[in-house]
Parts: C-alpha cells; structure tokens; sequence
C-alpha cells in the first residue's frame, strides 16, 4: 500500500511547483485559459458569420443556420485552428499540446472538406431519389436526410483564417 503514491505527492516529491487540480482550482478556471475563450470566441463568431453568408447568398435571413453545420465559414476550422495558434502564442510552438493541437486541427479540417462534404452530397442524393418513390412506397414517407454536413475547401480556408485572426487579437488584447 505504501508504494501507491499520488500526482500530488509525486508533484511535491519533484519540487516543480506543479499542483494538483483540487489545490488550485482558480488556475483551472474558463477565464484564465486564454486558448479555451479564444477557440470558444472563434466558433461563435463563424455561427454567427453564418447569418450574412447566407443572406448573401440566398437574400434571406435563416437564424437557424447558427446552430446547423455546414455553410460559409467553417466553425470546426475555426475553433481548431483558433485553439492551436493560441496554444502556439502563449506556450510556443515546440511544446507537446502545440503537436496536438495542430494534428487535431489537420484531422477535422480534412474531415470537414472531405468525408463530411461528401456525405453531405451523397444525402442530397438519396433524398431526390426517396422523392422519386410513389406515395404508396414504404420509404416515401421518410425524414429527409440532412445534407448540409460538410465544407468546400474555401470554407474551410475562411473558417482557419477567422480563427488565425482571433486568436490574434486575443493574444493581443490581453
């Protein structure tokens, strides 16, 4: 029993001043995680974008385009990209949670521009062809699938530089 040995323990052993998470709950705190607010900030502003795109686009005004996926610009390359380069500026970018941070941002941008557009598109498909059934066919009467799901790749290029710009500007403005 005497060889179990907890993080605090082992924390106070090394004489790092690392702490644990119940001795210092107010460094654990959302206001004081400068690259958390930031990718939080940044995937609210591309919802929020997504207003005028889409007038824009369509000249008409959809509230619920800033809760759906999907659309002009992308708020997973946003908050991703936002989280990375925050990570970046405030702890460098040779540190281990700056590689994660940038790998996990690859991984959904690919996934956004990739399997998500495609399955978006595939969707779209299935719903013409369920349109197409007669009435009288068991699947005729079926929810539509959604096919807005995934980005073209200039979607997600805006969507990576908003979070490049915020994370900038928080970096700057505290």
């Amino acid at each position: 029993m005497n060889e179990v040995m907890m993080a605090a323990d082992a924390s106070s052993l090394r004489g790092d001043g690392a702490t644990s998470f119940a001795s210092s709950p107010s460094s654990n705190l959302l206001p004081n995680n400068l690259p958390l607010l930031t990718a939080f900030l940044a995937f609210a502003l591309a919802q929020f974008l997504k207003l005028f795109t889409n007038w824009f686009k369509e000249r008409r005004w959809d509230s619920k385009r800033m809760i759906d996926s999907g659309g002009m610009p992308s708020s997973h390359s946003a908050t991703v990209t936002a989280l990375a380069v925050a990570i970046g500026l405030q702890d460098g970018m040779g540190g281990p949670a700056f590689a994660i941070a940038v790998v996990l941002a690859c991984v959904v941008m690919y996934d956004a521009s990739g399997v998500r557009l495609h399955a978006g598109r595939q969707a779209e498909l299935l719903n013409q062809i369920v349109c197409e059934f007669p009435p009288e066919h068991p699947l005729s009467s079926v929810r539509p699938l959604r096919e807005l799901l995934g980005h073209t790749p200039l979607q997600v290029v805006a969507g990576a530089l908003l979070g490049f710009i915020v994370a900038f500007l928080m970096r700057n403005s505290g």
